[in-house]
């Protein structure tokens, strides 16, 4: 592929990646009660790391010498993506509200802006910041409901401990994942990365079949891991880092600020969810700022 096709490409997958990834947050919500955090996040990325392999095997073998000197990178990375990112989310989500995980996950692009521009010496304009500003209000005014005021009132609760991990997580995996380049491709990358976030998951999952009241695994259970290890795993996970190798870890960092959104569109569909005016003024700020973030200079 030519490198101006995948350039299109990456800027398209913005805008498709956020809704692979709000497939998650139905599955947290459906999850509870169900299936416990570990096992499903386990189950999630033991399956998504075969996906990955399915085409990426015969390479994997070959730079085997290679993926052997790297295996402290795969180990880290499993663990601040697949770990923290996957099975804390889903126990902070047990004792939070939505409004608060949205409050806390709004730092993580700008951490990852400041980071990137800091750390990795990515380039980043001042019209790139204020399209990082408008993107942070809209999803804060659809996280608040439009009610700003409300921002008074926020009280935080111990599980926000467990999203604020997973925010700060996700961002060193973000970085970290542009950082250090690897001579595989990206599904064999990500098979290895989902294989050692399975791994990690492994001992904790145990624990929860052994002395957890609920049934080790149910077909519903099942059902809810395997669609999440398709679309918010395997899907999401490839173009994320696609979009990374194209565009840099800063510019793809906002497209979490659609993540509410489309959240809010699939809970609509899906769950039957009403709609309301503060989704539409939300996504008025959020995707103008994200035009602004990606916008090629015309030079």
């Amino acid at each position: 592929m030519h490198a101006a096709a995948r350039h299109r490409l990456a800027l398209a997958l913005l805008f498709i990646t956020p809704a692979l990834w709000a497939v998650n947050a139905l599955i947290a919500r459906k999850a509870t009660g169900v299936i416990e955090p570990h096992l499903l996040a386990m189950l999630r990325w033991l399956l998504a790391s075969g996906l990955f392999a399915l085409g990426t095997h015969a390479e994997i073998w070959t730079q085997r010498r290679q993926v052997l000197a790297d295996w402290k990178h795969y180990l880290v990375l499993g663990a601040l993506g697949m770990w923290i990112c996957g099975a804390w989310v889903y126990i902070g989500g047990h004792s939070t509200s939505a409004a608060n995980i949205g409050l806390i996950y709004a730092i993580s692009p700008v951490l990852i802006v400041l980071a990137s521009a800091l750390w990795l010496g990515e380039s980043f304009s001042l019209r790139q910041a204020l399209g990082v500003g408008l993107a942070l209000a809209g999803v804060l005014h659809v996280v608040l409901k439009g009610q700003w005021d409300a921002l008074a009132a926020v009280q935080f609760v111990p599980g926000d401990g467990w999203i604020l991990a997973a925010t700060l997580s996700w961002t060193l995996y973000s970085l970290l994942l542009r950082k250090w380049l690897s001579p595989l491709g990206l599904g064999a990358q990500l098979a290895l990365i989902s294989l050692a976030g399975a791994l990690i998951n492994l001992p904790f999952a145990l624990w929860e079949v052994l002395y957890s009241p609920l049934p080790a695994l149910t077909l519903e259970g099942g059902a809810l891991a395997l669609t999440a290890a398709i679309i918010p795993g395997f899907g999401a996970y490839l173009a994320h880092s696609f979009m990374q190798r194209e565009l840099g870890a800063a510019r793809v960092s906002v497209v979490l600020y659609l993540s509410p959104i489309y959240t809010a569109l699939l809970a609509w569909l899906v769950l039957g969810e009403g709609l309301s005016a503060f989704h539409l003024w939300g996504m008025a700020l959020v995707l103008p700022g994200i035009y602004l973030v990606t916008r090629t200079s015309s030079r």
